[in-house]
């Protein structure tokens, strides 16, 4: 009976789930922009990235803040859920992972402008936030 729990338990630890097969696969998609003459912004707020420390394997944990004015494709927000969700086992610093996803993002949608904020929770008494954008923001006249 033990050895069939504990077979049982080793062939669910290789047993690869639905989301994590889902978060392998997972590509940046984008539609086409249902509205290419008005310049706008979107929002996106990842409160729970994470991916690990390159030198000592902890993981870091992260808020990514992602604010863009597309051109003509609008990035699918599943799409962007599973491929920022990859690099939770991925050992890679602060810097490269907030360079890395905004370089995806611009290959996979060329926005007219992009900015990201990757806040990243205290870890030895220091916090780090790291702000990348690419283009030309163009002035809007939002009240808000």
């Amino acid at each position: 009976m033990l050895r069939n729990l504990l077979m049982q338990e080793e062939k669910n630890k290789k047993q690869i789930m639905y989301g994590e097969r889902k978060i392998e696969t997972g590509n940046l998609i984008c539609f086409p922009n249902p509205n290419v003459k008005r310049d706008y912004e979107i929002s996106i707020d990842f409160p729970e990235f994470t991916c690990k420390c390159p030198f000592s394997g902890y993981p870091d944990f992260a808020t990514l803040k992602i604010i863009y004015q597309p051109s003509n494709k609008v990035i699918e927000l599943k799409a962007i859920k599973l491929y920022l969700n990859n690099f939770r086992e991925k050992k890679i610093s602060h810097e490269e992972v907030a360079n890395k996803i905004i370089d995806d993002l611009v290959e996979a949608s060329e926005p007219k402008w992009i900015q990201l904020v990757a806040d990243f929770n205290p870890r030895g008494n220091v916090h780090t936030i790291i702000r990348v954008c690419h283009g030309k923001r163009n002035n809007l006249e939002l009240v808000i």
